[in-house]
């Protein structure tokens, strides 16, 4: 062991000789930290949603870099080498599986992280550009998120982004700049994948690195903030002095007392992730992009659904004003907490609209998130026709408006027997609550958003289609 060793130590040696890197290593190692961070019992579970942030991060550049070798960043072609990557590549799917949940990991860990921050009262003095840098960070990973999404170069990811320029296409003066920017021209094609691609893998990634590299130093430069005491309010005359002395008094080494669970826990997220890029795999692909197609029904990433319900559900005259000013004023605000509240009270207990905030937060984005996932104003065009025990019948009229009533397309909008869309009303029980003739009408002239099929259905299929749900509103489910 020591034979292979002795050359190893000899190189390190002649390295560090000359450039001193043990030097700046070792203090970053061995610098002390609250005890607390050392100990899951007493609190240091809450400290890992950083090195959660961190590690995501490491797998993004790693499985980013792996993934641009095969990756062709042309129109003609983008769409092809991803279907090449996720079907025939070895471990393709894998690795396109470990960049999702890797991207899907770093966003939730950055907002807990941040969530905790604000909780903590850690973006106080002395560390209020800890907190600015994190901003920053947030803002850069969830840009990372929406470009990743339409580098796929399909039918979601190419009307995503039309439509985030038609959004930024509001911004007074600026917006169709902006927008033309975005597009690199006044519309989608080579230049704008050409654009995203370099923005995701060049541009963004650079700017990540150096803001993770300055928030790492701010952390060994200000410390890590201890667990807050309501007894030990921040006095920015005295903190400093304060938190020093008591690291001499109590604080441990980083490494190896705070850093083993730190590295256990990236661990142990890589295996899951790798996990669930295995069994899971990657976001399916949807149809190539189509811009005849004026009737698709882009959906976002689920960390964007929660914001994609709230834009869908605001009333029209609202939309203009909260897609410019919504965003603006929410990071605005951000950006300014450690300057409103940079110092005094740390703890919860006393900052009860802290955690008041947070859970309101939480609680927004998870309803608003749940509803975007159901999205009941859309098509469900991946809605399965009804089987024959939910129809009741395998042959016969019944059978024959269950096929016209999902080969129309009415399925994608309606829910029968609890399948189907929910754009339009429950059609399960409608004979309890409509005449036939005025099932009828509403069928053959359409109403609100509902198209007319009187030249689209025979006599026959509009029979057919009344006896299913008339079958439907007899049968007991």
């Amino acid at each position: 062991m020591d034979g292979w060793l002795r050359p190893a130590k000899a190189v390190w040696l002649w390295f560090d000789e000359r450039t001193g890197f043990s030097k700046p290593l070792d203090t970053a190692l061995k610098h002390p930290v609250p005890p607390e961070t050392a100990d899951l019992k007493r609190g240091g579970w809450i400290y890992l949603e950083g090195v959660g942030t961190l590690t995501a991060f490491i797998i993004q550049v790693i499985t980013g870099i792996a993934l641009a070798t095969l990756y062709i960043p042309s129109t003609a072609n983008a769409y092809d080498s991803l279907q090449f990557i996720t079907n025939s590549a070895t471990l393709g799917s894998v690795l396109r599986g470990m960049h999702y949940f890797g991207a899907s990991a770093m966003v939730l860990f950055i907002g807990l992280h941040m969530l905790r921050t604000f909780l903590t009262g850690s973006f106080k003095f002395p560390r209020e550009l800890n907190w600015l840098s994190g901003v920053v960070l947030l803002i850069v990973t969830l840009i990372m998120a929406f470009t990743g999404q339409i580098l796929r170069w399909d039918q979601d990811g190419v009307w995503s982004l039309v439509i985030a320029v038609e959004q930024a296409g509001r911004i007074p003066v600026i917006g169709t700049w902006i927008g033309r920017y975005l597009l690199a021209g006044k519309t989608f094609g080579a230049t704008t994948l050409s654009r995203m691609f370099a923005y995701h893998v060049f541009f963004f990634p650079a700017i990540i690195f150096l803001v993770v590299g300055l928030h790492l130093y701010l952390v060994l430069h200000n410390g890590i903030s201890e667990l807050p005491r309501s007894s030990e309010p921040v006095d920015k005359k005295t903190y400093r002095q304060r938190y020093h002395e008591r690291l001499a008094r109590t604080g441990v080494p980083y490494f190896p007392d705070a850093a083993w669970h730190e590295i256990a826990f990236g661990v142990l997220m890589i295996i899951g992730i790798i996990i669930l890029a295995a069994v899971v795999g990657p976001p399916k692909l949807g149809a190539p992009p189509d811009p005849a197609n004026i009737q698709a029904q882009p959906r976002p990433d689920w960390y964007f659904l929660w914001y994609f319900a709230l834009l869908a559900l605001m009333r029209p005259s609202f939309e203009n004003f909260f897609v410019i000013l919504g965003p603006l004023v929410f990071f605005l605000v951000l950006f300014l907490i450690p300057f409103v509240a940079g110092s005094g009270q740390r703890s919860p207990i006393r900052r009860p609209w802290a955690p008041a905030i947070a859970v309101a937060t939480v609680i927004i984005i998870g309803g608003f998130w749940r509803y975007g996932s159901v999205a009941p104003w859309s098509p469900r065009f991946e809605a399965q026709p009804l089987n024959a025990k939910q129809i009741g019948a395998s042959s016969g009229p019944v059978y024959d408006g269950a096929q016209v009533f999902y080969n129309k397309g009415c399925e994608f909008c309606h829910t029968v027997d609890g399948q189907g869309g929910e754009r339009g009303p429950d059609l399960t029980h409608v004979f309890q609550r409509l005449p036939v003739t005025t099932i009828t009408g509403i069928i053959a002239s359409g109403r609100g958003n509902m198209p007319a099929y009187v030249n689209n259905l025979t006599p026959q299929e509009m029979n057919d289609i009344l006896a299913f749900l008339q079958a439907q509103n007899n049968a007991s489910h």
